[in-house]
């Protein structure tokens, strides 16, 4: 059995499937848990029913790399439609820490600064990401448009007249020029 994307899963109802991706969010409750697992491309939900596997799981933080596999089941109130019962878990990289941000949120709720600073981790947040698929599609039909007219692209050198930022060391390179 292969790995699936969680966009997939509809397609596999009732069938063994094999999902791996980051932990998004572990909610608890009295006698099952629901895992929200996220790839590249969506969030699939996991059923828990094992109250020792639902601990163990509460233990790593979010965004820890998760190996998945289990039966795809239709059920109309999960996300997509679809959801994973039976589930056998590996864990493929716990987190050291939880992430500065809180990415299963509908929107990030931090100030830019901190945005900025953790941006390999903002990056990850599923409408982050969904501007950057709107961004790169929109480039894919200008090229597509372009190439089809015949057009040739063409990437420029960028010539600067100072040093920039971080370039400077290397620009001024011989001894005694500054």
């Amino acid at each position: 059995m292969g790995r699936i994307w969680t966009t997939e899963i509809g397609q596999h109802a009732g069938e063994r499937v094999q999902l791996a991706g980051w932990l998004h969010r572990l909610r608890q409750l009295k006698d099952v848990s629901f895992l929200v697992l996220r790839d590249a491309k969506g969030l699939a939900q996991i059923v828990i029913e094992d109250p020792a596997l639902a601990e163990r799981l509460a233990q790593l933080p979010n965004e820890s790399v998760l190996e998945i596999e289990g039966l795809a089941v239709a059920e109309p109130q999960a996300p997509g439609g679809v959801e994973l019962h039976q589930p056998t878990i590996d864990v493929l990289a716990a987190a050291v820490e939880p992430p500065p941000l809180d990415l299963y949120r509908p929107t990030l709720k931090a100030q830019l600064p901190t945005i900025l600073d953790h941006a390999p981790i903002a990056l990850r947040h599923p409408r982050q990401r969904a501007l950057f698929r709107l961004a790169a599609a929109s480039m894919a039909g200008f090229r597509a448009t372009l190439a089809a007219r015949d057009f040739v692209e063409i990437q420029t050198p960028k010539i600067v007249g100072s040093a920039t930022e971080g370039g400077r060391n290397s620009v001024n390179a011989r001894p005694g020029v500054r």
